[in-house]
């Protein structure tokens, strides 16, 4: 598939995220895509804040398990917390690669990482594996454990473009230790009010899915999953007392888990 260009009047799903968390990297029809969206369903925003801060619980995590190398794909604008940032806060010498096929991604991405060997940006789809794991070995060393972070991601693949075939792909090659992180949008009423109301006419259509089909990432990856396993987002190992991470999970429909390949 061609890399997408740049066209500010058409909803763009990286920058209405970027909107909702609070970055500027936006133009108006994202903004009036997003707030469509958040009409309804009011927790968007929310949903938003709470899966970034999953992302950077999970990162925490995989360093503090000793992951050195880190393969972000779909890994959107850049960010509070950025996964570079917050691995080499633990270990200075993670490697990380972000893949995302925007070209806005892209430059803002290559601009960020300018002076960072150990970080770079490709621009590349998600419905390219191959191509991915071809362009990451540049970084990567894939005879050791590598962290696959598909965050809010795969829920814009659809199930004609197999994206369990794609998650099966992109573990195939990786060493027993790795590791597979995913969250997806959880199909939903809400979810599909919001789906319909704001993505529709967005450079890519939301595919929601159940826990099983969301869980079978794991399963084709062939991964177990780590403690606390497949939750709601605010629930994977909250930094917050126990009963206010499942107050906040009521009002996120957004499945996080992570993966351990063992063999």
């Amino acid at each position: 598939m061609e890399s997408p260009q740049i066209d500010p009047n058409r909803p763009n799903v990286a920058r209405m995220y970027d909107y909702w968390l609070g970055g500027k990297d936006n133009f108006p029809a994202d903004r009036q895509a997003a707030e469509r969206a958040s009409r309804a369903n009011p927790n968007a925003q929310f949903c938003a804040w709470a899966n970034r801060a999953f992302l950077g619980r999970a990162v925490r995590f995989l360093a503090e398990q000793g992951i050195r190398q880190f393969l972000d794909v779909g890994s959107g604008l850049p960010a509070v917390g950025n996964v570079h940032e917050v691995a080499q806060s633990i270990e200075p010498g993670a490697r990380t690669v972000y893949v995302d096929y925007d070209p806005i991604v892209s430059q803002h991405g290559r601009a960020l990482l300018a002076t960072d060997e150990r970080t770079t940006m490709v621009q590349m789809d998600l419905r390219n594996p191959e191509f991915i794991l071809d362009k990451a070995a540049g970084l990567l060393d894939f005879d050791f454990p590598v962290a696959v972070l598909l965050v809010a991601t795969l829920h814009f693949i659809t199930d004609e473009e197999d994206p369990h075939g794609i998650v099966k792909t992109l573990m195939e090659c990786m060493e027993p230790g790795s590791y597979l992180v995913v969250s997806h949008v959880l199909e939903t009423p809400t979810t599909i009010a919001a789906a319909g109301a704001g993505y529709k006419d967005a450079s890519a259509g939301v595919t929601l899915r159940g826990e099983e089909e969301i869980g079978r990432f794991f399963g084709v990856a062939e991964t177990e999953l780590v403690a606390p396993g497949l939750v709601r987002v605010p629930l994977w190992r909250p930094e917050i007392a126990q009963p206010l991470a499942e107050e906040d999970a009521e009002r996120v429909d957004f499945l996080g888990g992570v993966g351990r390949k063992e063999r």
